[in-house]
């Protein structure tokens, strides 16, 4: 964890920054993290960066080794209290044969589950870069979990009102790289990944139908690297219960089955969920089944 005095920054190389939000005691307090834990009844988390502190910006020669110094202090941490944590690290997309090789060790030497992917390369959506194929194959190869996350959404938009920038703009950015994911041919070319989206997928699942209407309709636009409609891809596909709605989630278990679903927090965000146990078993229509995987079965499959 990075414990800075509160109120400052971390500052990279090209004068972005993160926060100021390190006063926030439960992202460096391990102990508070716990305790917390123990009031919303989960067993074990999920540790990942924040991620700000992805490392997308730095050059190449000096990303590798960023990420290597981040991957080991979050491993140092789970390994500490390997029965409640399970550690996700990051890793350089911005040069795709060092990302592979960040996984790798992550995976093999450290233990950790996978990585967490920001939505973007600075302003390039990840299925942008075809070149990352070789990560993609990586990561089929190891079983790696990967989470997407968004990351300062949609830049062009100005969503500084109403806090736009949160509820709305980074279901839209994870939905903008989700959608990326599967026309790009992604999933068709590696059908083993194991890729989580955050959020409930953004607006995806939801807009699904949106997707296979644009492949029906416009397949010499639509269809240039995927063989079969967007939504034959949700099988590839899981997401978090995030959606702070219970109707919602009841969608989402429909629509993609409570055996994609894992269990969400968003801790220890404002837009995170404090109770959520409760959310899930205020869905409609919730069978046993359904809950067991929701709130263990499929992370536990998913996640090694």
């Amino acid at each position: 964890m990075i414990d800075l005095p509160e109120g400052q920054c971390v500052r990279f190389p090209d004068e972005t920054q993160t926060g100021p939000q390190f006063s926030w005691r439960s992202l460096s307090d391990i102990d508070a993290r716990l305790s917390d834990m123990d009031r919303m009844g989960i067993d074990r988390q999920l540790l990942s960066g924040w991620i700000d502190l992805a490392g997308y910006e730095l050059a190449p020669e000096s990303a590798e080794e960023y990420c290597h110094a981040h991957n080991q202090a979050l491993a140092e941490i789970a390994s500490a209290h390997s029965d409640r944590f399970v550690a996700l690290g990051t890793t350089p997309l911005q040069d795709p044969s060092a990302a592979a090789r960040v996984l790798r060790h992550s995976v093999e030497e450290l233990g950790m589950a996978g990585v967490q992917l920001a939505t973007r390369i600075g302003n390039q959506y990840i299925d942008a870069h075809l070149d990352l194929d070789e990560f993609w194959s990586a990561a089929e190869e190891l079983g790696a979990f990967l989470l997407i996350h968004p990351v300062r959404p949609l830049p062009s938009v100005d969503l500084d009102r109403y806090l736009l920038e949160n509820s709305v703009g980074r279901p839209a950015e994870t939905s903008i790289a989700l959608a990326g994911l599967i026309m790009s041919g992604v999933f068709e070319r590696h059908p083993s990944l194991r890729v989580c989206a955050v959020h409930g997928g953004g607006f995806t699942p939801f807009q699904i139908g949106r997707l296979d209407q644009s492949f029906r309709q416009l397949p010499q636009v639509v269809g240039k690297q995927i063989s079969r409609p967007p939504s034959a891809y949700l099988e590839s596909i899981y997401v978090d219960s995030i959606v702070h709605d219970s109707s919602a989630l009841r969608f989402l278990i429909d629509r993609l089955g409570a055996d994609h679903i894992l269990l969400g927090t968003d801790y220890p965000f404002p837009m995170g969920d404090s109770d959520p146990i409760a959310s899930i078993d205020a869905t409609p229509g919730l069978t046993s089944a359904e809950r067991a995987s929701i709130l263990g079965a499929t992370a536990n499959e998913l996640i090694r």
